[in-house]
């Protein structure tokens, strides 16, 4: 899974005592969203990606059902405040995610979350918000968020997020 942290960018924390709080974690990102933005989401199965990348694309105002893209790769999304990429890239190889072009949607006029984006992290943008979810009990969830790229840094300040070296001492 994804890496602690790697002695570059710190790791922020937040602490989410319901799926309600990470669902409401997700839309303070998405009013955050803005063209070229990317979300790398990584986590167990059954950690939450797909319902917080629901959660994401109903902040953003995507109508319609959010679905898992894991057979199809690429979902895209229109008629929000932002078109919404949702990829889940669990299926694909490093080579094979280089030939499908990704790179295309990180540099588009939308917004991508990409579940599994460990997988292909040598291909994601230079900038990007790294969260990683942990279960924590039945319905809690650590979320953990490395911000690589400015922006994304002052997003996790923004937000509230501990530094991980506080949150654990």
């Amino acid at each position: 899974m994804a890496e602690r942290n790697d002695g570059r960018t710190p790791w922020y924390v937040r602490e989410a005592e319901s799926e309600e709080d990470t669902a409401a974690f997700a839309a303070a990102l998405a009013e955050k969203a803005e063209p070229g933005s990317v979300l790398a989401l990584d986590g167990d199965l059954g950690a939450g990606k797909t319902r917080f990348a629901q959660a994401f694309a109903a902040a953003l105002g995507v109508p319609g059902t959010v679905n898992s893209p894991t057979f199809t790769i690429i979902k895209e999304y229109e008629g929000g405040r932002l078109p919404f990429y949702h990829m889940d890239v669990y299926r694909l190889s490093l080579e094979e995610a280089d030939e499908l072009g990704l790179d295309e949607y990180f540099m588009g006029e939308g917004v991508t979350l990409v579940e599994w984006a460990s997988l292909i992290e040598p291909i994601l943008p230079p900038e990007r918000l790294h969260i990683v979810l942990e279960h924590t009990g039945p319905t809690s969830r650590r979320l953990r968020c490395r911000p690589v790229g400015g922006r994304y840094g002052e997003w996790c300040l923004q937000l509230g997020l501990t530094p991980e070296e506080d949150a654990e001492s």
